[in-house]
């Protein structure tokens, strides 16, 4: 069943402006593929935000895609190393796709925070100033379109 690439793409755009976080928008646009409720995939990629827990690493919304590959084709099998080995290629591929675009995997430098900038837990508010001087929403419609794609070239090579 082919999905609607810019409407997931909207939606996850949609989401990061309603005030959830980048791993959150990417994962909510997508996970009823997966049965999964909005409420679930809001709360299974909650800690991703802000580069995980808000710590500047891994950028959230490419978390939200590794996410969503291992809904899609995550092994579940204790030692399926076949498995295993072929969701990391499509983490990677994922992955490379994503800093090809962006430059890098880490929050902090798409951000780009100085180096050893403070870390907090205390989210930011969301007000009209934040929107307009983060990066994030390009790397969520980012993610979404990638992780679409993906699911895209999937499809016509079954």
């Amino acid at each position: 069943m082919p999905i609607d690439k810019e409407q997931r793409i909207r939606r996850a755009e949609e989401l990061f402006m309603q005030g959830f976080n980048c791993s959150q928008s990417v994962v909510a646009a997508f996970a009823d593929i997966y049965g999964y409720t909005e409420e679930q995939a809001l709360r299974l990629s909650a800690g991703f935000g802000g580069g995980i827990g808000r710590m500047r690493l891994t950028c959230g919304a490419a978390c939200g895609m590794f996410t969503l590959a291992g809904m899609d084709c995550g092994s579940t099998t204790p030692g399926d190393r076949e498995g295993k080995s072929h969701n990391y290629k499509v983490v990677q591929r994922l992955a490379g796709r994503f800093a090809a675009e962006h430059g890098s995997l880490t929050c902090a430098e798409l951000l780009k925070l100085k180096r050893g900038a403070p870390v907090t837990c205390e989210a930011s508010e969301r007000t009209a100033e934040y929107y307009k001087t983060r990066p994030c929403v390009r790397q969520i419609i980012s993610a979404a379109r990638i992780f679409a794609e993906y699911l895209e070239e999937k499809e016509n090579h079954l």
